[in-house]
């Protein structure tokens, strides 16, 4: 099926790992000119991307990034915040409410929610000049079901699903569609990598990284699937998203998430 990105200007954040990395691919291979951002450049993203380096809790580079996409392609039609996650310095999960602190707390809605705040209100001027574009912001299953567990994470998430119902309400007129993509718990190296969340978790639990990672993870979340999401599967659903062929598609929240959400 033919997404008819072929030409189309797309920023992706987090672009150098994980889900990012998965959605700039896939978006370049669809034929989209891609500007992928993250704070170092890996080697997983094919040579026709341009990468701009950029820390998103710098409020001033958001602008930049805009301003590079329409140096380089000139316009944007595409925004796929996908940053988020730990602040940089901290460990996830996080046990309890009185676990972060003021700084704790301040930090994580820099990094997963007023980073988007910025980003988007940096590309929509761009976006309704050009006569309409798409956005779509990642979000979590942790938005969707309130715990003890990371409760600073799952607020800023929550916020970051809010915002997008907002503003495909006010911009939709103008041509600009924005949805939420629900990600559930993604085999990444935020569960792999040394100190991640699965040592943390098997801390917790008396298991190994590997055991938590297959069985320990899946069965704790009631994955219908038994396994942690593929990044590639969440990456499909974003190409769907920004597509034209799902221009009808706007304040949608699509959930990627291995069966993990129940409710109605």
């Amino acid at each position: 099926m033919d997404l008819q990105l072929s030409g189309r200007v797309a920023v992706v954040t987090g672009a150098s790992k994980g889900i990012g990395l998965a959605v700039a691919r896939t978006l370049a291979a669809e034929g989209a000119h891609v500007v992928a951002v993250s704070r170092h450049r890996t080697d997983g993203l094919p040579g026709e991307v341009v990468h701009v380096a950029a820390d998103l809790m710098d409020p001033q580079e958001h602008a930049r990034i805009v301003s590079r996409a329409v140096a380089e392609f000139g316009g944007l039609d595409i925004l796929v915040n996908n940053a988020g996650g730990p602040p940089p310095g901290a460990t996830l999960p996080r046990l309890g409410f009185m676990t972060p602190d003021d700084e704790d707390w301040q930090a994580m809605f820099e990094f997963n929610l007023f980073s988007v705040v910025r980003m988007i209100r940096a590309a929509l001027p761009t976006m309704v000049e050009r006569g309409g574009g798409s956005i779509v912001n990642v979000s979590s299953t942790m938005a969707r079901q309130p715990g003890a567990m990371n409760v600073d994470y799952s607020a800023a998430k929550a916020a970051v699903s809010f915002l997008g119902k907002a503003l495909s309400e006010e911009y939709g007129p103008q041509g600009v569609r924005v949805n939420t993509l629900v990600a559930g718990a993604a085999l990444t190296d935020w569960w792999t990598k040394p100190g991640g969340a699965a040592e943390v978790m098997g801390a917790m639990v008396g298991a190994t990284k590997e055991d938590v990672v297959a069985k320990v993870a899946p069965e704790m979340m009631r994955l219908v699937t038994g396994r942690l999401v593929d990044p590639q599967e969440i990456a499909d659903a974003v190409a769907l998203l920004v597509s034209p062929r799902s221009g009808s598609t706007t304040g949608a929240e699509l959930v990627v998430d291995g069966g993990q959400l129940k409710e109605l």
